[in-house]
């Protein structure tokens, strides 16, 4: 990793940025720091974070004037002395406020502000103040934006659209007739909001008829799509996304899912339709998610797992079908070991055919097995 470096970056002491980021500091408090970066290449201008055991020796080897560290972090007497640390609750999170403290960067995600010129905007479009629309964006017929939203270049905005307050939309995102986006709410480019959702007849000749999706997509607020995300609108009422939200790249949210508050949903992941998700719930890259199920609060699926039924109580769960981790894992290590097994069965099945064969002979050598039956 190179140093993160800023145009015209600031410089503060270590007393400073604790008190800017309100975390407890362990060192010398009038020691200048400008910028961030990772340990191995961190100078003593530089904070740099440890969060993982794993990097506990690139941790001690560091020459970072300041080190970001967990409040629940175990560390000997010794290192505490030679180094300096800013103490978090987060260490992940505090590193990124301090990656912002440094950055004069625009926070606006391009130079084109405004309404541009070559944006199409519908006369009955509604427009709140400080709105971006950029280049070739079309914000169709009643469409309505909220106050210091930003919409990407080549973006459409359908007919009867709401978007909130302070929202981004990348450019080349699609969000499609009557779909209602809340506050703050990010859209990666290429996501496609409000698709039709998959849903055929088939007649007697194995002919396949669309069904109409008429209902719509609800966002709510603080949440998160990822780039070339689609979530398909419902047949009839709502596909909702809850509050707090953040799904990944390339997930494909089915018609009529409900998705709960603050889940995390990682990249591929696929949900079938009318699915419904608790609060906090967590699935893995590329789980497949079977329609009309649901999942509980605070259930975790691991990669690469298929739900084929609701999971009602919270805790991990991995496979296929997914089960309980626990229960996953055995039958895992079994599975790796199953060479194995097969052998010592062969080598048990030979050996209790040669004491049945013994056991079937008299004293003289005779087979006596049919007297004896």
């Amino acid at each position: 990793m190179k140093k993160i470096v800023f145009p015209s970056s600031p410089s503060y002491t270590l007393q400073e940025i604790a008190k800017i980021l309100k975390v407890e500091l362990r060192g010398d408090p009038q020691l200048k720091i400008s910028g961030v970066n990772d340990l191995d290449s961190a100078k003593e201008s530089d904070v740099s974070f440890f969060s993982n055991p794993r990097y506990e020796q690139a941790m001690k080897k560091s020459q970072a004037g300041a080190i970001v560290i967990s409040n629940k972090q175990d560390l000997q007497e010794e290192i505490i002395c030679q180094k300096n640390f800013l103490i978090a609750e987060d260490p992940s999170r505090t590193f990124q406020e301090l990656v912002e403290l440094f950055s004069n960067a625009k926070k606006e995600p391009s130079a084109f502000l405004g309404i541009h010129s070559t944006a199409v905007i519908h006369e009955s479009a509604q427009i709140e103040e400080g709105v971006t629309c950029g280049p070739y964006v079309v914000v169709d017929a009643n469409a309505h934006i909220g106050k210091n939203s930003f919409i990407g270049c080549a973006s459409y905005i359908g007919m009867d659209v709401k978007i909130g307050n302070e929202c981004v939309i990348h450019p080349q995102v699609v969000i499609r007739e009557g779909c209602i986006i809340g506050n703050r709410v990010v859209i990666q480019p290429g996501a496609i909001i409000g698709s039709c959702g998959f849903g055929f007849t088939t007649d007697k000749n194995g002919c396949h008829s669309k069904l109409n999706q008429v209902g719509t997509v609800i966002i709510e607020d603080d949440v998160e799509i990822g780039a070339n995300t689609t979530i398909d609108r419902a047949r009839f009422q709502a596909t909702t996304i809850g509050e707090g939200s953040k799904i990944d790249n390339l997930v494909q949210i089915g018609h009529g899912v409900i998705i709960g508050k603050h889940n995390f949903i990682i990249a591929q992941t696929g949900i079938a339709g009318s699915t419904e998700t608790g609060k906090h719930v967590i699935l893995a890259g590329q789980v497949a998610v079977n329609g009309h199920i649901k999942l509980g609060d605070g259930v975790v699926v691991s990669a690469r797992s298929g739900v084929s039924k609701s999971l009602l109580k919270a805790g991990k769960y991995g496979g296929v079908p997914a089960m309980p981790l626990a229960d996953y894992n055995r039958m895992a290590v079994h599975l790796q070991n199953i060479e194995n097994l097969v052998q010592e069965h062969k080598l048990l099945k030979k050996k209790i055919l040669e004491l049945l064969n013994l056991d079937s002979l008299n004293e003289e050598g005779q087979d006596i097995s049919a007297s004896s039956t």
